[in-house]
């Protein structure tokens, strides 16, 4: 098998991000009147907008949207690296890779350096793709089609 490049996610993969969303979804659940065990099992692998087309219907995903981010802002530096992270990304420095998370351009930036974790040149966000809950990393490669 050749591998020609290396797709991460981030959110799990290169920081832990678990605690964080967790303290995000229940706040959000609990002000609005929502269970917060129910609403998080349905936020996994999901954009939030996603999760609340679930979870509250009668919301505007597009605004709840906002409500989150604003509660993620809160949890600014609380991203650690998953140990070995950077030791990964240091090893891959002159090999092709990138990094494919339904999270957004501003705080994915801001969590890397808060880490201390490189940025790879390719990035790709949930916001650059359409009708899905995340971009796809069998989408076409940007260093060409598989050989």
């Amino acid at each position: 098998m050749t591998i020609s490049a290396v797709l991460f996610d981030v959110g799990g993969v290169l920081w832990d991000s678990a605690a964080a969303h967790r303290r995000v979804w229940t706040s959000w659940s609990r002000a609005r009147g929502l269970d917060p065990e129910e609403v998080w099992t349905l936020t996994f692998g999901r954009r939030p907008e996603d999760t609340v087309r679930d979870a509250a219907p009668h919301r505007d995903p597009t605004i709840e949207r906002k409500v989150l981010d604003e509660l993620l802002v809160q949890e600014k530096n609380s991203f650690p690296p998953i140990d070995g992270a950077a030791d990964l990304l240091e090893a891959l420095s002159d090999s092709p890779w990138a990094i494919v998370t339904s999270g957004d351009r501003e705080s994915v930036t801001e969590r890397f350096a808060a880490a201390g974790l490189p940025l790879p040149a390719v990035q790709v966000y949930g916001s650059d793709v359409e009708n899905t809950a995340r971009p796809w990393p069998n989408a076409r490669s940007p260093w060409g089609p598989p050989s």
